[in-house]
């Protein structure tokens, strides 16, 4: 484990590094507030898994040209930040905190913050644009389409947005079923890695069968991932987590516990984390990071 850490923490200094590239620094600029507010929370820490499991899965595939994919680490990590932004705003989750310090509206103000997040998913499509520019081999421009189609795809109404719109108005009931808490997963979470793992293969050149698989992937992590996140708020380690357990029964939240039960809800994310590490298995047999990664994901303690 102390070694899959080191690993880890060098694939995040990587990835910081190539995300450092671009996001503008406009000094002096009369929009300098809002560019101040897109870097202060693009560049507040977390653990920038999307942008690295894009850029394993590319290397999975024979990916060797960064400037590939590079545009599209950045833009996914630009997505996921408007949509925790936005997420934290008054009219949502109105939260004060993410990752130990204000919130974007809480460290400008509201109407900031909704630029701020509006800036940041106009310059993940500019961004993804640059990487067309220049590129004269007609199959390669296929994949760039199809790679900017699938990421808008995930981020987007049928994907990320559904998510969030069925997840708030679950808020308002204790009665959500099981289909809408596994949509809530497979769209709110699921998405974005799903769109991590096939832009990833796409832009390599993986086979239609393989890029299938990653999709599939994407959601048996996505889902595992939330389960195991309501498993933790029932059973976890506060010393661990970091955090009081229990506050989803305490908010009578509809959660795949309460649901199912904890044994139920812990067979059901195992079988989904060994299904996925089993299709990683299939596309390869080499010991690549990403399946330490994933398997570091559905088997956290916090």
């Amino acid at each position: 484990m102390s070694d899959f850490k080191e690993e880890l923490k060098n694939h995040v200094e990587e990835v910081e590094a190539i995300l450092g590239e671009f996001i503008p620094a406009q000094k002096g600029a009369y929009y300098e507030r809002v560019i101040e507010a897109m870097r202060y929370s693009f560049f507040a820490g977390g653990k920038r898994l999307r942008p690295m499991m894009m850029l394993e899965s590319y290397r999975m595939f024979g990916g060797k040209d960064l400037s590939v994919i590079k545009p599209y680490m950045a833009a996914l990590e630009m997505i996921h930040t408007y949509s925790l932004i936005h997420d934290d705003l008054p009219a949502m989750d109105n939260d004060d905190y993410r990752r130990g310090r204000l919130t974007n509206h809480k460290q400008f103000d509201e109407a900031t913050a909704i630029l701020a997040g509006d800036g940041l998913l106009n310059l993940a499509y500019e961004t993804v644009a640059t990487a067309m520019v220049f590129e004269e081999n007609p199959a390669m421009l296929n994949r760039h389409a199809m790679a900017i189609y699938v990421l808008g795809g995930k981020a987007g109404v049928l994907g990320m947005i559904g998510g969030q719109v069925v997840d708030i108005e679950a808020e308002k009931k204790t009665d959500a079923t099981k289909e809408e808490l596994l949509f809530i997963h497979e769209n709110k979470t699921a998405a974005l890695i799903q769109a991590a793992l096939t832009v990833g293969a796409i832009l390599a050149g993986a086979s239609k069968d393989d890029v299938v698989k990653t999709e599939q992937i994407g959601y048996n992590v996505g889902v595992a991932f939330q389960i195991q996140d309501d498993i933790l708020d029932k059973i976890g380690d506060e010393a661990v987590i970091g955090k009081p357990v229990g506050s989803d029964e305490k908010n009578e939240k509809t959660t795949y516990v309460s649901l199912e039960g904890i044994e139920k809800a812990q067979e059901d994310q195992k079988k989904l984390s060994e299904e996925a590490i089993e299709m990683l298995n299939k596309i390869t047999s080499e010991d690549v990071f990403l399946k330490a990664l994933i398997n570091s994901l559905v088997n956290r303690d916090k």
